[in-house]
């Protein structure tokens, strides 16, 4: 019996980090699993990651992150007392199974980018992301193994040129010895996307870690075929520069879209070539998430669809990049600031717009409406007509409510293109904690290429 409450059953897992045994919990009645973590008096750095799981882990009360309990000495060995999930690991399921059906993913992955985005708004890295800490149990998903996670508080974790983390799932900046951010996590969550649908690490390691590394740090990343519902996902994740990487929360929204069966809304444009060479895959991101209640809203800044011109005009910027041996830029977002010459251009010369091109383009203004109410509420409320913004009490009271929600998720859409108006079903998590559902139509009015909300139904 260990810390005389914790009797110990059958080791249920070995790594290096410690053996995993199944155990009873006398005092409370439940079982637990349990980490052997060392001998005191000789594994001080297993010891202090030891403490820095049970103390980050605890930190964050979420319903995906494996809880820890306690942190226990019984010998001069150290235990580390954690929830226990009876089921498979992400690496596990598809070893048994093969590649995961694209939804199945998108329900695991969502729930891991829900835990991430928290961890990371309160300041935490796990570091560690990968298939093999993703338990999943009755179709919950937790992540697990905080040891190497580092808190903006911690000192540093690791002496100068020491890597931590799995390889094949480290983000390059990683890789080349540089401090983990919440970008990192990104490339992370993305490298185990990547494994999850195809069945495959997106690196070979084996033996050959000094080779691995090179090729994560320098080659381009590994790319799903284009007509793949996540291609254009990956592509915003597993993109070289940390910058260009899409936050968590927006991965998240995504990735709750995907798993609801809907469209993503960031495809993969095919595969570009200058002078018969390829250049790699652009993604054109149509926005991510969405709207709110009866409530004060925002006005969208201008939008900017791309057209044949706008396309043309990113070729030859990609061409530039190409000629200029700087590589070619990972992600083109269509809410990126456009010439006045470009922006005449696409409207003179774009044909008439399909009901479905409609529809989808109203789909993707409300999910990027919504993806910035809680983020950037200022970019949201600009996104409100003038007299929506006068009605909604300026932005002094659009603020006032929306400064009270921490989460405003979308659960439904349904454009209707014949009269402008979007009606949806969106989940909100209050700061308070409290949280509530609610049906809201909004009224869009169309200026050129650019929509605004510009009432509520």
């Amino acid at each position: 019996m260990i810390a005389g409450r914790y009797t110990l059953e059958r080791e249920i897992g070995r790594g290096g980090s410690g053996t995993v045994h199944l155990a009873h919990d006398e005092v409370l009645g439940r079982t637990v699993a349990i980490k052997r973590i060392g001998i005191l008096s000789g594994e001080q750095a297993a010891l202090e990651r030891a403490g820095r799981e049970a103390r980050l882990a605890a930190a964050l009360n979420h319903p995906h992150v494996v809880s820890v309990f306690d942190l226990v000495e019984e010998e001069e060995v150290h235990w580390l007392v954690m929830e226990y999930v009876d089921g498979r690991t992400l690496s596990e399921m598809v070893r048994a199974s093969g590649p995961l059906e694209m939804t199945e993913a998108a329900t695991y992955l969502a729930q891991t980018a829900d835990a991430l985005a928290e961890a990371h708004e309160a300041g935490i890295v796990h570091r560690d992301v990968k298939p093999s800490n993703i338990l999943v149990s009755d179709g919950v998903a937790k992540l697990s193994d905080f040891g190497i996670a580092k808190s903006a508080d911690d000192a540093s974790l690791t002496q100068t040129g020491l890597v931590t983390g799995s390889p094949a799932y480290l983000a390059p900046e990683v890789a080349s010895g540089s401090s983990a951010t919440p970008a990192s996590d990104v490339w992370s969550l993305g490298a185990t996307l990547y494994h999850s649908v195809t069945g495959r690490p997106p690196y070979e390691v084996g033996d050959n870690l000094i080779g691995a590394l090179y090729k994560i740090v320098h080659e381009d990343p590994p790319r799903l075929p284009g007509d793949h519902p996540m291609a254009g996902l990956l592509s915003v994740m597993m993109t070289r520069e940390p910058e260009n990487r899409w936050p968590m929360h927006k991965v998240r929204d995504q990735l709750d879209r995907l798993s609801r069966g809907q469209r993503s809304t960031v495809t993969a444009a095919p595969a570009m070539r200058v002078n018969g060479e390829r250049t790699g895959a652009m993604p054109t991101v149509r926005s991510a998430p969405v709207a709110g209640p009866e409530q004060p809203h925002r006005r969208r800044a201008p939008y900017a669809w791309i057209a044949l011109a706008a396309v043309l005009a990113v070729a030859a910027i990609v061409a530039a990049y190409v000629w200029a041996g700087r590589g070619t830029p990972e992600a083109v977002e269509d809410d990126t600031p456009t010439s006045p010459t470009t922006s005449e251009t696409t409207s003179s010369t774009a044909p008439p717009l399909s009901a479905e091109d409609t529809r989808e383009q109203m789909d993707a203004f409300i999910t990027s409406y919504l993806s910035m109410v809680t983020t950037q509420p200022r970019k949201a409320f600009d996104q409100l007509t003038p007299e929506f913004q006068d009605a909604s009490g300026g932005y002094d009271g659009y603020i006032g409510w929306w400064g009270t929600v921490r989460s405003a998720r979308l659960a439904d859409i349904q454009s209707d293109p014949s009269d402008l108006t979007v009606g949806y079903t969106v989940d909100y998590v209050f700061k308070s904690g409290s949280k509530d559902t609610q049906s809201v139509r909004l009224q869009l009015q169309r200026f050129d290429d650019k929509y605004l909300i510009a009432g509520e139904g």
